[in-house]
């Protein structure tokens, strides 16, 4: 991480009655009239810029103060208190710069604003040797803008701040070179090597847009460190949980197996029916007058057809004959003897059909 020496500067803004979203920092580079700043070019304010600054409002704990005349920063010096006139928590990126957009002002200044004793608003800021805006420190109303650049924008450089607030700015260490934090966007972003400040704060954007569901930085922030080890370990669990192929088989093969069994199951039953109701009209127990109403009776209840078979009587007389398919005793058959089969035989007759 680079080393880079601290400078605070500020800027002074028109600000109107009842206003409660400021511009704090025109977007892009920006000098002071005079020529400051002297230790590097330009100051520079872009999208990339401005998200450091608006995740650092985010996870701060207490809020921005507005105060009077940079008495935050003068009171070790002179002893003096220094008051709020007001107060802000969020910052926002604009086309045109960044915003403090939920400004509230105390009752004493917002009666000053009203009653114009007081105009600007000047932010104080830090930046690094290259220029580029690092930290948004506080804001103070003032009555007097000794620098402008834009219409409504007046800058006055306050390096001489520096000493107040960064007593070893030589060795003291800020937050890494805007160009290593970019390539690091670039790298978690999956953004090609090409990719400038503005291709990765749209993609940033996208992502925070993904992760709260469309809500932005308005919804509660998201540790992705704990949101990657959670998903890690339900993936851990599903892969542990997976189905082997060994012990299961697919849904059409079970389903194909179990249409196979019931087509089984009713030829099996068909068959038991026909031989129930075929016994029963055997032995009497079923008339053939009953046979439809026993088929229509074991088609939807076989066991209620089953039970009453059990008890139903078997009718002797239905089930053969009285001999037992043998001839009645008084009824042997008797041989023709020889005298009257050579009668029959001469006049063409039927021994069989004689008749005792």
């Amino acid at each position: 991480m680079a080393l880079i020496e601290h400078h605070i500067a500020a800027l002074t803004v028109d600000i109107t009655p009842g206003q409660t979203a400021l511009k704090l920092l025109p977007a892009g580079t920006f000098r002071a009239r005079d020529g400051r700043p002297t230790e590097c070019p330009y100051w520079r304010m872009d999208a990339a810029l401005a998200a450091a600054l608006v995740i650092a409002a985010a996870q701060r704990q207490t809020r921005y103060v507005i105060d009077y005349e940079h008495q935050t920063l003068n009171s070790p010096v002179n002893g003096q208190p220094a008051p709020a006139a007001g107060w802000f928590g969020t910052l926002e990126w604009r086309d045109d710069g960044l915003y403090a957009t939920d400004v509230q002002w105390t009752a004493r200044a917002a009666a000053m604003i009203d009653a114009l004793e007081y105009r600007y608003l000047s932010p104080v800021f830090a930046y690094d040797k290259a220029g580029n805006v690092i930290a948004l420190l506080h804001v103070a109303l003032t009555n007097n803008p000794a620098l402008d650049e834009l219409p409504e924008l007046q800058l006055a450089a306050l390096s001489r701040l520096a000493g107040a607030l960064f007593p070893t700015p030589a060795t003291e260490t800020t937050p890494m070179d805007i160009e290593e934090l970019l390539a690091q966007l670039r790298w978690l972003l999956g953004l090609p090597a090409e990719a400038d400040q503005a291709a990765a704060q749209a993609a940033l954007t996208a992502l925070i847009g993904q992760l709260s569901d469309g809500k932005g930085m308005a919804a509660a922030s998201v540790d992705l460190r704990q949101l990657l080890a959670s998903q890690q370990t339900q993936i851990a669990a599903l892969t542990a949980n997976q189905a082997d192929p060994a012990r299961f088989v697919p849904v059409d093969t079970m389903r194909a197996l179990q249409q196979q069994v019931a087509s089984l199951s009713a030829q099996l039953q068909s068959g038991s029916q026909e031989q129930l109701i075929s016994a029963a009209l055997a032995d009497g127990r079923l008339l053939p007058a009953q046979e439809a109403w026993a088929r229509e009776l074991a088609g939807s209840n076989l066991a209620a057809l089953t039970s009453y078979l059990a008890t139903a009587p078997r009718i002797a007389a239905l089930s053969g004959t009285q001999t037992g398919g043998k001839p009645p005793a008084g009824d042997a058959p008797t041989t023709p003897d020889a005298d009257t089969l050579a009668i029959c035989q001469q006049f063409g007759l039927d021994p069989a059909a004689l008749k005792d």
